[in-house]
């Protein structure tokens, strides 16, 4: 790589980390206000976690399809539309609070569910841009570049809910449309180089032998049950804050400590992979888990919660981060074709599975309480550890054999 080349790679990965914090903004806003302005318009009850939902499911059905258009048509053109529908989704939201319209709003959210599924790229796009210096620790860069804007998301939406007076909550969407208007701008400037045309005669590997690798099933394990048990952690614990007396406040500070966990450790845990290898950040990613379980269960004051969800936070950085590094180090000599496959099979089945944890999570503490949904995690967490020992198990001889 000459000297001109990896500047130029690295400033791609400084912008995605840019774009990674605009997205982050967009959706923490989202995060903040869906279930409130989905309760404020459903003409039911019963569906007011509609929207919320329709983000992740929209989110998990765009995967497959974007992915595959970025193996033909390269990954920018993607990343712009999906922040175009992000700028779409966020006026029409605005639109809809305003004329009170929740088919609107629902449509509005699938909108940017697209451009979430279009953002889950940046740190693939991330970690092929960057110099081999830069590499290790690309995709965790992307991921901490939301840490700022974690936090600065849910005060921005109280900032601007009302700059649309007497329409409360449009003027937060509409700061949606901003930040992601932003990121198209951001976008525009990216240099990724395309993919390398398939050479004559080169075929496809069937997707099928693709799912059978152990290094792809132990980064889907984790990424996909990491996220899934900490989506599924995070929507119950504001309605066990406030069920143990705490106050609505005193909850969005612990979502507040849960976001910085989750984003800020992005900074180093490239390297800790790098000094460490993937296999022991991801089983450490595990135990941390086992911890937030154990400190959730020992008591329900304000410390109790908080503690538990920034060891849950953290311990999803470590699977997500670390799933994530293991896919694209089991993909590093496949074609272009390959990769888009695999990666939108990893996307889709870490989506699916979170939408299944983000709806079961309420439902599991209104009739089960808060033991039962920190005891339910176990379990899982187990799997996703005996998928990397599996991993570390399969792999040895053959290190063995080269060493």
């Amino acid at each position: 790589m000459t000297a001109y080349a990896a500047p130029r790679e690295n400033r791609n990965v400084r912008l995605l980390v840019v774009c990674q914090a605009l997205y982050v903004c967009a959706s923490a806003i989202g995060l903040t206000l869906t279930g409130l302005v989905g309760a404020m318009l459903a003409p039911a009850r019963s569906l007011a976690t509609l929207p919320f939902a329709l983000v992740i499911v929209a989110t998990a059905l765009g995967t497959i399809p974007v992915s595959l258009a970025m193996a033909n048509r390269g990954r920018r053109p993607l990343f712009v539309l999906g922040a175009c529908a992000g700028v779409l989704g966020g006026a029409l939201a605005a639109w809809a609070i305003a004329d009170r319209s929740f088919a609107g709003f629902c449509l509005a959210n699938m909108l940017l569910g697209l451009f979430q599924a279009c953002a889950q790229y940046y740190r693939f796009a991330a970690t092929e841009a960057a110099s081999a210096a830069l590499k290790p620790r690309a995709i965790g860069l992307v991921i901490g570049g939301g840490v700022v804007a974690a936090i600065v998301g849910p005060t921005l939406a109280a900032w601007a809910r009302d700059i649309w007076a007497p329409h409360t909550f449009a003027g937060s969407y509409l700061a949606v449309m901003a930040l992601a208007g932003a990121s198209t701008l951001v976008l525009s400037q990216l240099n990724l180089a395309p993919d390398a045309a398939p050479r004559a005669g080169e075929v496809s590997t069937p997707l099928r032998t693709l799912a059978r690798n152990p290094c792809f099933i132990a980064a889907v394990s984790n990424s996909a049950l990491g996220y899934a048990i900490m989506i599924f952690v995070m929507t119950a614990t504001p309605l066990a804050v406030v069920a143990c007396g705490l106050s609505v406040g005193e909850a969005a500070s612990v979502i507040q400590w849960h976001l910085l966990s989750m984003f800020a450790p992005g900074f180093f845990t490239g390297r800790l992979i790098a000094r460490w290898g993937v296999t022991c950040v991801l089983l450490s990613g595990a135990a941390l888990f086992v911890a937030g379980v154990m400190l959730a269960l020992s008591g329900t004051s304000l410390a109790h919660f908080g503690g538990a969800l920034a060891l849950n936070g953290l311990a999803w950085n470590f699977m997500f981060v670390g799933g994530s590094t293991l896919l694209t180090q089991g993909l590093a000599n496949a074609g272009a074709a390959d990769r888009a496959r695999a990666q939108a099979a990893n996307e889709f089945i870490t989506f699916a599975v979170v939408a299944t944890g983000s709806l079961l999570a309420g439902a599991t503490f209104n009739s089960q309480g808060w033991n039962t949904v920190n005891g339910l995690v176990l379990p899982f967490v187990a799997l996703a550890a005996l998928s990397t020992l599996w991993l570390w198990r399969t792999s040895k001889p053959r290190a063995t054999a080269t060493g």
